[in-house]
């Protein structure tokens, strides 16, 4: 949960962030971090980030490369989600479409039963961290469809992700620009405030001792803040990441990060 509102302006959110007067006035989670932890980041050998790439490109060779070939294909993939989902309805992140791929290239048996267990969150997350790794460097591109139907209806969901992150919530009655406008840099609860761009996913967080998407930071600010939850997938946490890819739009993905 993360933003500069007054960064943003309604007429141009499909393309740039409006109002910035240079891109280095923004900076990635990654530039908060302690020594300790930016070293750890830094280190492949002790990066616990290792383990999940090893999985996620084990998993695509084994799921995912008979259609879409070698990764380095789907460099730019990661920079441009979430979009509309089919038929202009609805958002998709990242992992949701490999959640979809997963489903619709499970096996089945004699009976026409899958044989495929359900999707496994782990998976998802592993190859959503390969996919990240293969597309650091890249700039954010989160952009409206070009049709003038579903423009509409995705700057509808845009318009509604920019309510969310300046809306009080919770029995703490902060929104998300309290912290991440307001509190830049200050500590909380061992953490230094970032501002919250959404340049580092998946993230290994310490606290979580595992690696987690934006869904699942997201609703950790949700119960950080005590209010109620959203269950994984929901609309509104699809509406404020896109909120939040359009703010960082211009900015480099880092690749997966951790976090404490």
């Amino acid at each position: 949960m993360f933003g500069l509102c007054v960064w943003l302006s309604t007429a141009v959110l499909a393309q740039t962030p409006a109002g910035i007067s240079a891109a280095q006035a923004r900076h990635s989670g990654s530039q908060y971090l302690s020594p300790q932890l930016l070293a750890l980041q830094n280190d492949p050998a002790r990066n616990p980030l290792s383990l999940f790439l090893e999985r996620g490109q084990s998993l695509w060779s084994a799921q995912c490369s008979a259609c879409h070939g070698d990764i380095a294909s789907l460099t730019s993939s990661a920079a441009v989600f979430p979009r509309l989902g089919q038929g202009g309805l609805g958002l998709v992140n990242l992992e949701d479409q490999i959640a979809i791929c997963q489903k619709r290239g499970a096996t089945h048996d004699a009976l026409g039963q899958s044989k495929a267990s359900a999707v496994q969150e782990e998976d998802i997350v592993a190859i959503s961290a390969v996919l990240h790794q293969t597309a650091k460097g890249q700039i954010i591109r989160t952009e409206a469809p070009q049709a003038q139907a579903d423009k509409a209806q995705w700057q509808l969901h845009l318009d509604q992700g920019q309510k969310l992150y300046t809306s009080r919530m919770g029995r703490m009655n902060l929104a998300c620009m309290h912290c991440h406008d307001q509190k830049v840099g200050a500590q909380m609860r061992a953490d230094t405030i970032s501002q919250g761009h959404p340049t580092g996913f998946p993230i290994y967080r310490m606290s979580w001792q595992t690696a987690g998407t934006v869904d699942r930071r997201l609703r950790a600010c949700y119960s950080g803040v005590q209010a109620p939850v959203p269950t994984t997938g929901s609309i509104e946490l699809r509406q404020l990441e896109l909120y939040l890819k359009v703010r960082a739009n211009g900015m480099a993905l880092d690749g997966p990060s951790i976090r404490r």
